[in-house]
């Protein structure tokens, strides 16, 4: 890569919000078109629930997976209608799939179908209730590693998400999540927040998750990409379809190494970031991670014109 690169990245859980994709379809033909697509290939109208649908039922795991992956792909084929072409992209759990979409690895239509059962899955796999996740502010991935140790007794608990230096999301049993949002307090966590999910993700509780979806995956078909995808197993750059779709499934139990795909992403030569998606929490982390990248939020229609206007710049 050379100096002036930029890269995509894909929001995942947590980026849902109610109204989300409305301005872009109103205003765009070609977001229009996907959520059009949506609809007809879920036979739901997924686009009333994300236009104007309540918070708890965009929270649901099975809505919000497809939810978000398909906000997602509407505000990419605006940026692609526009003639942009990134050297990378990477995705934030969930967002992975979006990314395999945008480099052409799956068809738009087979992530959706595979996400909508992803999400049901997941849902399926612990009852509600019984797992929680919750993101420590301020201590390194050591100390919450330590914490996790601790704190699990014999119940399943382990970071899930390596956002930052110190932002770290832990995932596990609702009981040993609060002991070890109890011990994170006390020694000294900047920060601990409960997060609003609704099931356990990467961790070893979603495990069958990966055994089900499987076959999903087996079924479809992933082609060589026209880019490279950082997975978030690895986050190391991948290309081949095969590899793209192991690393679906091991990621499903396994944590979102998201600073170190940042850090290798930025290694390799980009040098700005476009987060295409609802929400702008990875636009943040990526600042965390290395002050002074340039990030631009594409979720909206104004977020659409000033990345044009950047990357023209």
């Amino acid at each position: 890569m050379s100096g002036g690169a930029f890269a995509y990245l894909f929001p995942g859980q947590g980026s849902q919000h109610p109204g989300m994709g409305r301005t872009l379809a109103r205003e765009f033909p070609e977001s229009r078109k996907v959520f059009e697509e949506a609809d007809q290939s879920l036979g739901r109208p997924l686009s009333s629930l994300c236009f104007d649908g309540s918070a708890d039922d965009l929270q649901l795991t099975e809505n919000t997976q497809p939810g978000i992956l398909t906000a997602s792909v509407a505000a990419l084929r605006v940026l692609e209608a526009r003639g942009l072409r990134p050297v990378a992209a990477a995705g934030h759990s969930l967002g992975e799939y979006s990314a395999l979409v945008a480099n052409g690895t799956l068809s738009f239509v087979d992530a959706l179908r595979c996400v909508q059962m992803r999400g049901r899955l997941m849902q399926q796999a612990v009852p509600v209730g019984q797992g929680a996740m919750a993101a420590i502010l301020g201590l390194s991935a050591d100390q919450v590693s330590r914490i996790c140790r601790s704190a699990a007794r014999d119940e399943v608990l382990s970071p899930a998400n390596f956002n930052g230096p110190t932002q770290i999301v832990i995932a596990g049993h609702s009981a040993a999540v609060k002991r070890a949002m109890d011990e994170a307090r006390t020694v000294g966590a900047r920060r601990v927040v409960p997060l609003s999910v609704s099931a356990p993700f990467h961790c070893s509780l979603m495990a069958p998750v990966g055994d089900r979806l499987r076959p999903v995956l087996e079924s479809l078909e992933f082609r060589d990409g026209s880019f490279s995808v950082y997975t978030n197993v690895d986050a190391e750059p991948v290309s081949s379809g095969a590899v793209a779709r192991e690393s679906l499934l091991r990621q499903v139990s396994a944590p979102v190494r998201w600073q170190q795909t940042i850090e290798a992403m930025i290694a390799a030569g980009v040098d700005t970031f476009i987060e295409v998606g609802p929400g702008k929490v990875l636009s943040g982390l990526v600042r965390g991670i290395r002050r002074g990248m340039r990030t631009y939020q594409v979720g909206a229609p104004e977020g659409i014109e000033a990345a044009l206007e950047g990357l023209a710049a």
